[in-house]
């Protein structure tokens, strides 16, 4: 029997154990407060976890090629703050001004391309960069006050059809176009390939710097996208907002299955599966009445445990490329 045929325990925990983890907390909770796993509460879980997911969606494209992106939190504060702005201090129309918002994050996104492609930064500094001028701006602008948006747009934060909320509808169908872009066409293909080996794929004639640079792109977006939906669900722009949404998306992606290493990982489930995983354990925290100060420390160590997963993944799949090639 070769290499590849045998069970082996370690990988098959490592490539599900997530999945199985989100059973064991859903049974745990449920012990604990009978009212958790019910279809209301399924509902708000995805509720809450729609922004998160829209965000993650655009960062699975960097990390497929081996990047990454530390600054859309920034992006999606810096998105929401221009919003408001155009709205309560210019009164432009807020169907407009939701409109002039959207190309703003992209336009972000392509800053991170340029200065990561054309630049030649190392991703991680020059996300890191934008990161915090990103913020800077959107606080400077807003001067860091918490201000409401007009009603009418803040009932869109909670708006239903049926007893399914309007964003978890949105964040599905946002999946389902960037699971089609990932699996059903060229540009998706490219992707994976950049991360399997930029050289090797230059070299079969792949544009890697402007598959890079709209990877980046498209992060930027979709981080606009969540920042709104964000700022839709509490009703207002806070100076917190989207603070730490980068290592919340970066842990749902490896959660779901996508590899920091690049060239691995899935839109669907594996997202969707991240982002319930993440999103699970906050509410059973907060059903069991677990103090607000434990969540941060929760969180961390989801990320490191995921991250560590990650790379134990990775070694392991060498290990048995190796065997299968003696």
């Amino acid at each position: 029997m070769s290499a590849k045929q045998r069970f082996r325990p370690g990988a098959f925990f490592l490539s599900y154990g997530f999945l199985m983890a989100i059973v064991v907390m859903i049974a745990v909770f449920s012990l604990y407060s009978p009212n958790f796993f019910s279809l209301k509460n399924g509902l708000f879980i995805l509720h809450a976890a729609a922004p998160s997911m829209i965000l993650a969606t655009g960062v699975a494209l960097v990390l497929m090629t081996g990047k990454i992106d530390i600054s859309i939190g920034s992006t999606a504060y810096l998105s929401a703050a221009i919003g408001v702005v155009l709205m309560m201090r210019l009164h432009v129309n807020p169907g407009l001004a939701m409109l002039i918002v959207l190309p703003i994050g992209a336009v972000l996104g392509a800053i991170n391309g340029f200065v990561v492609v054309i630049l030649r930064v190392n991703p991680l500094i020059a996300t890191l960069g934008s990161y915090f001028t990103f913020r800077g701006l959107a606080l400077q602008i807003s001067n860091s006050m918490t201000i409401s948006i007009p009603a009418q747009l803040g009932n869109l934060g909670s708006l239903r059809i049926g007893p399914i909320f309007v964003d978890i509808l949105f964040a599905g169908i946002v999946l389902a176009i960037y699971q089609v872009i990932h699996t059903r066409t060229i540009f998706g293909r490219h992707v994976m390939a950049v991360g399997n080996g930029a050289e090797v794929a230059q070299k079969v004639g792949i544009p890697v710097d402007r598959v890079s640079f709209l990877t980046f792109t498209l992060a930027g977006f979709m981080a606009s996208i969540g920042g709104v939906l964000t700022m839709f669900q509490v009703s207002s722009l806070s100076p917190t907002l989207g603070q730490g949404y980068e290592f919340t998306a970066i842990a749902l992606l490896v959660i779901g299955g996508v590899s920091l290493f690049g060239g691995e990982g899935t839109i669907l489930p594996g997202i969707l599966l991240g982002a319930l995983a993440l999103t699970i354990i906050q509410s059973g925290l907060n059903f069991i009445g677990a103090s607000v100060f434990v969540y941060p420390l929760v969180r961390g160590g989801i990320i490191f445990i995921a991250m560590y997963a990650d790379s134990l993944k990775t070694m392991s799949k060498r290990h048995v490329k190796v065997l299968a090639e003696q």
